[in-house]
């Protein structure tokens, strides 16, 4: 292969990587090629002709990136032009949750008073077995216990919930 044809390869591959489609990588080598061209018709020398299309063309993808989100950026915009996304949750999202809330409540309610602490410093504080165990000074074979009791009451609930969804 010869050496302009390697840099061409190199180039489009370079803006393959970068998120360019075959087409518009095709496109920017060849705007690049054109600018070296014109460049050089004007009286310019161009110590490395890799470097200048190589910076070319990724000055080319940028400018086209830009180019393709610029209504992103355009300030006099209608506001009937706008997409508005409403992220809260729906009545029927919150009342699901807080169902299911009350039913984990009622499940760990039934479990012994250390249980349910061991599972919550684990779960809502973070902390670690040796830590719980150090705490409670108990050892870390109890707490793995505590939790896998806390988990096996859990686990049904879970269960129906990823089956609903």
């Amino acid at each position: 292969m010869n050496p302009l044809m390697l840099g061409v390869y190199r180039l489009r591959k370079l803006l393959r990587r970068r998120g360019q489609t075959r087409e518009d990588a095709e496109d920017l080598v060849q705007e690049a090629f054109i600018r070296l061209q014109i460049y050089c018709d004007e009286g310019n020398e161009v110590r490395s002709p890799d470097a200048f299309l190589t910076r070319t063309s990724l000055n080319l993808a940028s400018n086209a990136r830009v180019s393709a989100h610029s209504h992103l950026y355009d300030r006099n915009v209608a506001v009937e032009q706008l997409e508005i996304i409403d992220t809260a949750p729906t009545p029927d999202e919150v009342f699901a949750v807080e169902e299911c809330l009350h039913r984990i409540e009622s499940i760990l309610g039934g479990l012994s008073q250390r249980t349910r602490a061991v599972f919550f410093m684990h779960r809502l504080d973070g902390l670690s077995y040796a830590q719980i165990a150090d705490h409670f000074d108990i050892s870390v074979s109890a707490i793995e216990k505590h939790i896998a009791t806390a988990m096996a009451a859990l686990g049904p609930l879970m269960h129906k919930e990823l089956q609903r969804k």
